[in-house]
């Protein structure tokens, strides 16, 4: 039986652990470009013993960012800046992992410590949003969408299968394609922003073409020894939106043309959602393991899996593969030692590079003062994981 802290393979590539860092947009590049920031920030979630590690989302194009300050890999001189994170993040045992996306009518925005809002196209940090229609987001995102054609579709893969091939050339070695949370792909997946009548709208093959043929692109030059993921927007929460039954059926579809693990998230396509569940703990745990029992692909999920007993639990009862952690991998770079102290692993500080290893096995002191503290976990809270 596995358990949080065993190790896993897929592929041609082994995890020390199945605990990944979720992409998370931190607003510190300069012209689409990986800096000192990314490479310290990386890798001392690699030290602190994640075993596989996202930057942020990684946009194919310039206008696929969310905004000026963050990371692409849309052109060449961008991939020095990616090679030391992925060298960092292998030196201190991690894999290094790429997510490529574009943000499409969600893009052009401050950044959300600085409002969130979405700016003009005109603006000098702004741009022209696309999309699958010309259907605004709404709210603080109401600038008109530039409806894509289908050679600018055709464009947009050739622009994931460059962006593929020069996250290979720095360095990565596992690939996630972003089709969640409001932006392109989860755009063209839901009825609420594609209201096309060609072969990229309507039914849900059509509205599922445009993942399909991005995956197609990317997998000509992405090696068959390195995972080729993706994370999907699988339910709208909203009548008219993307259900969970679509997604299901779509998944199957790209475990067809060479998807290797699906990690399990939601569409944001709308704020006008019907009861989200985001304060639940793992509330996506169980649509993951539906996935994984039906169309028999190995799954992944992240949402309020942060207390260790959790996570734990959710792997071993083989519901998902893979645990995600977003916020928690920020809060605490060194959560899985934490994890694993919690959870009673023997030799916990192995996860963390030898040297530093040794001098907190090798603790004199009062133990409760070494600087993780015990976790504290609510029995009786109804939100938690049964």
């Amino acid at each position: 039986m596995p358990d949080l802290f065993s190790p896993y393979a897929l592929k041609g590539v082994t995890l020390r652990n199945r605990i990944a860092m979720s992409p998370m947009t931190m607003y510190h590049s300069v012209d689409g470009k990986m800096n000192d920031f990314h490479t310290m920030y990386l890798g001392a979630r690699a030290a602190g013993g994640f075993g596989l590690i996202f930057p942020e989302q990684i946009a194919i194009t310039p206008d696929g960012r969310t905004s000026v300050h963050c990371a692409g890999i849309y052109n060449d001189d961008q991939i020095e800046g990616h090679r030391k994170v992925t060298s960092m993040i292998k030196d201190m045992g991690g894999v290094p992992a790429i997510q490529l996306g574009h943000t499409g009518r969600k893009g052009s925005e401050v950044p959300p410590f600085e409002g969130g809002y979405q700016l003009a196209p005109d603006h000098p940090d702004g741009w022209q949003c696309v999309g699958p229609s010309p259907i605004p987001y709404g709210g603080d995102h109401p600038y008109p969408v530039h409806e894509l054609t289908r050679d600018e579709i055709r464009g947009l893969h050739r622009s994931y299968a460059a962006a593929a091939r020069r996250a290979l050339e720095a360095g990565y070695e596992w690939l996630e394609m972003h089709y969640a949370h409001g932006y392109l792909g989860a755009s063209f997946f839901s009825p609420l922003a594609n209201r096309r009548t060609d072969d990229y709208g309507g039914s849900l093959q059509n509205r599922a073409r445009f993942h399909l043929e991005a995956l197609d692109a990317v997998r000509e030059v992405w090696p068959e020894r390195f995972p080729l993921t993706m994370r999907l927007g699988s339910d709208d929460l909203h009548p008219d939106g993307v259900q969970f039954d679509d997604a299901v059926q779509a998944i199957g579809w790209m475990r067809e043309h060479g998807l290797d693990l699906a990690d399990l998230s939601l569409g944001f396509n709308t704020d006008a959602m019907v009861d989200p569940p985001m304060g639940n703990a793992g509330f996506m745990v169980d649509r993951a393991a539906r996935v994984k029992k039906e169309v028999g692909i190995p799954v992944a999920a992240s949402w309020n899996l942060g207390i260790p007993e959790n996570a734990d639990a959710v792997i071993r009862q083989e519901k998902i593969d893979l645990v995600l952690l977003g916020r928690p991998a920020l809060a605490n770079p060194h959560w899985p030692v934490w994890a694993a102290r919690e959870l009673g692993v023997e030799d916990a500080f192995s996860l963390v590079p030898r040297d530093w290893g040794w001098w907190l096995a090798n603790f004199r002191g009062h133990d409760a003062s070494i600087g993780l503290p015990p976790a504290k976990v609510f029995e009786e809270d109804p939100r938690e994981i049964a």
